[in-house]
């Protein structure tokens, strides 16, 4: 059976390629869902004015997204070992929680002024420290790669 770090590794890895694969239809959706997802406006009008600028942005986003992705997945085996794989894996941990904890002061303005910020930003933000959750500590990483 699976030990709690490798399903943990490959739920992070699935949400990681979904993440990019929203990315990838966001480009190819331009500013609707620019504006719906939260892009900002200036990315939107970019996108409107036919600007090759938001899908580059997005597509990168999107080849980030997959990197990590691949990352849990070679740590939870199921591909080969990548390169420092368990140090890439501490940093998409640790950038992940860096982003999660936005939710602390987003919370804080929302509780002040409800219409100053939007709830996509909260549930970003929750989502990011959701998918850092799915990451096992260093231990456990240390564990899962080489058992």
């Amino acid at each position: 059976m699976p030990s709690l770090g490798n399903r943990l590794l490959k739920t992070g890895g699935s949400l990681n390629i979904g993440v990019a694969l929203l990315h990838i239809g966001i480009a190819f959706a331009g500013a609707p869902a620019y504006r719906y997802f939260g892009a900002g406006e200036q990315m939107a009008s970019w996108a409107e004015a036919g600007s090759p600028l938001p899908a580059i942005i997005t597509l990168f986003l999107a080849a980030v997204f997959s990197v990590f992705g691949l990352y849990a997945f070679s740590g939870a085996g199921l591909i080969r070992k990548l390169p420092l794989l368990i140090t890439g894996l501490v940093l998409i941990g640790a950038i992940y929680t860096l982003r999660g904890l936005v939710v602390i002061p987003a919370v804080i303005v929302l509780i002040q002024s409800p219409e100053a910020i939007e709830p996509q930003s909260i549930v970003f933000s929750l989502a990011a420290l959701g998918d850092r959750a799915a990451l096992p500590d260093r231990r456990s990483l240390q564990t899962c790669i080489s058992g």
